[in-house]
């Protein structure tokens, strides 16, 4: 009898190795589909077969499926990556074309278009913020003058806070802009910014399956102008009020996107009026998004969205109710980083679930002001929400590293 497979297209540095080990966990044999196999680290170390082939190429993709359908038993499909979130779209077409289970693949591309998906949300009357959109810096110009300042300027498509930014002076904008348009952003087509307002409030994030709200994360940023993350906390200290409307408008977002199917995660302002929609993602948020949903409430996103790739239900009830938080690390300078220390211990805590660096010493250090500038994190759970800040926070002060400034250039 041939093996049941999972195939997985492309992969991912942080929530890649979690869908391998929930696939084996389920008898299945995952096979990465990918254009270059060796940049994922995890492959080789889990001893995952991968198969090289142009993950932009639809009619190669179908090719290759077709050929492991030949040897294995192909229970499901379904991917991730970086960056490049085009890769969902591919996921959705192969599913079609195949018969899976799978997610609607026009409306991931269109949910990709930040552009397209605000106007999507604003004829549902959904709350967003004002935005406009531009292809040069005269249009950014006009459209800041027309929502005023502090404005948020980002590409219409990217993820991870690349080239996304808030400008509180017209310099800023100007400065930003010329990043942008002059090299600054590695743009897939024409240049496209998002011009909007900048919701103040509290950040909040809703984590979607299939239709179900499973869990509401707060999380907050370092410093602007950049969007950094330094924490992530599960659940978020909500009224039942609060939640009940976050709650309303996800499900709505879902219904004007047309995101039924699958995980989805949303990313709120709580502002003055209310809940506001800052982006829709149509696929699991990265890690640790999925293991603080784990701690906190006893579900494995991952898993459940591998049921349902493969035909089965999902199963999101709540099994417990703890208080789990991801501190980052992150540097406050650029260089070398030679050393880090203390994380084996901060580990042996009790309570610590994960200690994970995502460097190793002597790699340059070079912040981007984007997601790159994270080196690593600690994760931490108990049944209270000062027991888990105290513990994350005594975790937190055992690691420590050492970047030594770049020389001058020539010296």
């Amino acid at each position: 009898m041939a093996s049941k497979a999972l195939i997985l297209i492309e992969g991912h540095r942080s929530i890649g190795p979690l869908y391998v080990r929930a696939a084996q966990r389920r008898g299945l044999n995952p096979i990465t589909m990918s254009t270059d196999p060796t940049q994922y680290d995890y492959l080789a170390a889990e001893g995952v077969e991968a198969v090289q082939v142009n993950t932009n190429d639809l009619d190669a993709m179908k090719s290759v499926y077709s050929r492991l359908k030949l040897t294995h038993d192909i229970a499901g499909l379904t991917g991730f990556s970086g960056l490049d979130e085009s890769v969902y779209v591919t996921v959705g077409k192969l599913c079609r074309h195949f018969g899976l289970p799978g997610p609607d693949p026009a409306s991931i591309k269109q949910c990709h278009d930040k552009f397209t998906q605000r106007q999507l949300l604003e004829d549902a009357g959904l709350p967003i913020p004002d935005y406009r959109v531009a292809t040069n810096a005269t249009e950014v110009e006009s459209a800041v003058a027309e929502i005023g300042l502090p404005v948020v300027i980002k590409p219409v498509v990217g993820s991870g806070s690349s080239g996304v930014q808030m400008c509180r002076t017209v310099d800023e904008v100007a400065e930003h802009t010329r990043h942008l348009l002059g090299g600054g952003h590695m743009w897939q087509a024409r240049p496209r910014i998002l011009v909007e307002e900048f919701a103040q409030g509290q950040y909040l994030t809703a984590d979607m399956m299939g239709g179900c709200l499973v869990g509401i994360g707060t999380g907050y940023f370092g410093p602007p102008p950049h969007f950094v993350y330094r924490e992530y906390s599960y659940p978020a200290l909500l009224s039942n009020d609060e939640s009940a409307r976050i709650a309303d408008v996800s499900l709505s977002c879902l219904r004007a996107l047309g995101l039924g199917w699958g995980p989805a995660n949303i990313e709120f302002r709580w502002t003055k009026r209310g809940p506001v929609v800052i982006e829709v993602n149509p696929r699991l948020a990265g890690t640790p998004d999925p293991e603080l949903i784990q701690l906190a409430y006893g579900v494995d996103l991952v898993d459940e969205h591998i049921k349902l790739v493969i035909g089965e239900e999902c199963d999101l009830r709540a099994r417990h109710s703890r208080t789990a938080s991801a501190r980052f690390l992150v540097p406050d300078r650029d260089g070398m980083l030679e050393v880090i220390e203390g994380a084996g211990r901060a580990a042996a805590l009790p309570g610590v679930a994960e200690v994970k660096m995502y460097v190793h010493p002597n790699t340059p250090i070079v912040r981007k002001g984007d997601y790159r500038d994270l080196i690593g994190h600690v994760i931490a759970a108990s049944p209270t929400r000062d027991q888990t800040a105290a513990l994350l926070q005594q975790a937190v002060n055992l690691v420590s590293w050492t970047i030594t400034p770049f020389g001058p250039k020539g010296g």
